[in-house]
């Protein structure tokens, strides 16, 4: 990320944005309004890292003898314990649609932080298996209020040549989480007692916490601004972050014009029920249809077995020392993290479809590998090829987020439209939250009954999910925030010979 030459840039948000760009041999960290834009950026990021905490600890608590002496969790209490947090997501995210629209895109992140602390207090408290439930649903809630606002803030209020990098580090954020919480898990492993698993359920609300105290100084999208008629606000806003405080900026008046331009367009043709619209018209229906896809593939290429049933996966190879087991997840998450960071910034140079197919190409091949060594180690007890599946388990996962990590969110939030935009992530959110809760109630079950066989199932789905995205998934590299619409619509949503005046104006 940086301030672009015009012919990097224009690879970037296309041509007629790149022309009017300010031209700067200065790296963003060494200017002043755009190192405080992503700065503040950073508070946004940590949706998805409490997101993450709560993903691994629940996958860490279960191999703690502590946590399992204290509940005793049948299989299918088990699933449930799993499968409740994802029910309660499908609820937050379609709450947190009809908030982020009305009252903009800064207050639901507050109000799921609230929830979260309450949650976070209640789980760790727990003194029965109906309580620790309880508290999975109730954080399931706050933290699919924030993920779905941040997001959207992010997209929306991010520097035009940052904003492909900025949303894709979003869900990559995610392994920040779950690798605090893994090693703190680790830590506390050794404790003897019910503290081993309430420490990591306390510390749970840290996270939030420092986010909310930093989201008071995070400005509101200056696109909710002008669609709720506030565009000094939002001019405001852009002239601080976009253009270092320079009111006569071309950038500043060129965003201010396609966002206007875009939201009239949308206004004039956007009937009053919006989730009739998100299947209203081929390029909306293309959109869904994309955005559903995400939540499946995201939650459906094998992942669910490898990131929340590891333990299971671990014992079947034999590798059962609970200390093995919290250490082979720590190192995991490393893994993880970089992986996907490292993905974050190709985004803008190779492109989302070349992502794609490099991570459904490197999962399926992965796949194959644990599959087969699964069903040899079934067959021999072989601890060597138990140590080759686990080692084609962390590549695997190297392969899911050169894609899968950075774009489960990012693609989604820049293909809809600005009207459509909250409902169109929670669209893919909801069927992430109801394909994970499949998984996690399934997944144990399956695994119990039919071994390894069960992987061949997902062996097929990766399959599929290569030919779909071929087919179905566009590339948005190349163009504004605004611009994507071209890529379904067809056509521009602001004055083509805008670019041109405002250059005249810059140069001038």
């Amino acid at each position: 990320m940086g301030l672009f030459t015009k012919q990097s840039a224009a690879g970037i948000v296309g041509n007629d944005l790149a022309r009017i760009l300010p031209t700067d041999a200065k790296p963003w960290y060494l200017t002043g309004h755009l190192l405080k834009l992503n700065f503040l950026l950073l508070f946004c990021l940590l949706s998805s890292s409490g997101f993450g905490y709560d993903g691994s600890m629940m996958n860490a608590l279960q191999s703690l003898a502590q946590w399992q002496n204290y509940f005793t969790p049948a299989a299918n209490i088990l699933g449930l314990l799993n499968a409740v947090n994802p029910l309660g997501g499908v609820f937050g995210f379609l709450v947190a649609s009809f908030l982020s629209d009305r009252f903009g895109r800064r207050i639901p992140i507050f109000i799921g932080i609230v929830i979260i602390w309450g949650a976070t207090a209640l789980q760790a408290a727990s003194t029965n298996v109906g309580q620790f439930i309880g508290s999975r649903f109730l954080i399931g809630v706050g933290n699919a209020v924030i993920v779905q606002s941040a997001p959207l803030l992010i997209t929306e209020l991010a520097y035009p040549t940052h904003r492909g990098t900025v949303t894709s580090l979003f869900w990559t954020c995610y392994y920040v989480g779950s690798l605090l919480s893994s090693w703190i898990t680790y830590g506390t492993a050794t404790l003897n007692s019910s503290w081993s698993w309430r420490i990591p359920s306390l510390l749970q609300a840290a996270l939030p916490t420092l986010q909310f105290l930093g989201m008071f100084f995070v400005p509101e999208s200056p696109r909710w601004l002008i669609a709720h008629d506030k565009v000094d606000d939002a001019k405001r806003i852009l002239t601080k972050y976009h253009a270092g405080g320079d009111e006569s900026s071309a950038l500043v008046h060129w965003e201010v014009t396609e966002i206007q331009e875009a939201i009239r367009l949308e206004s004039s043709h956007q009937q009053s029920f919006k989730l009739r619209e998100l299947f209203r018209g081929k390029a909306n229906r293309r959109r869904a249809l994309i955005s559903i896809c995400m939540g499946i593939f995201g939650q459906w290429a094998g992942n669910g077995i490898v990131s929340y049933y590891l333990t299971l996966i671990l014992d079947a190879v034999g590798i059962t020392s609970t200390q093995e087991q919290t250490l082979i997840n720590g190192i995991l998450q490393i893994v993880n993290l970089g992986a996907a960071i490292f993905a974050s910034f190709m985004v803008d140079r190779l492109g989302r479809r070349r992502l794609f197919f490099w991570s459904n190409g490197g999962m399926l091949a992965s796949y194959i590998v644990i599959t087969a060594g699964s069903a040899t180690f079934a067959k021999t007890g072989d601890k060597a090829v138990g140590i080759v599946v686990v080692a084609f388990v962390i590549l695997f996962n190297v392969h899911y987020d050169v894609a899968y990590t950075p774009l489960l969110i990012a693609y989604p939030t820049e293909i809809w439209q600005y009207s459509l935009r909250s409902m169109g992530i929670s669209l893919t959110m909801v069927t992430t939250e109801l394909a994970l809760f499949f998984n996690l109630y399934v997944n144990p079950i399956a695994l119990a009954t039919i071994s390894w066989r069960y992987y061949i199932v997902y062996v097929v789905i990766l399959v599929i999910m290569f030919i779909v995205t071929y087919f179905l998934f566009p590339e948005t590299k190349g163009y504004s925030l605004e611009e994507i619409n071209q890529v379904f619509e067809g056509k521009k949503t602001a004055d083509p010979n805008a670019a041109d005046l405002y250059a005249e104006k810059l140069n001038a």
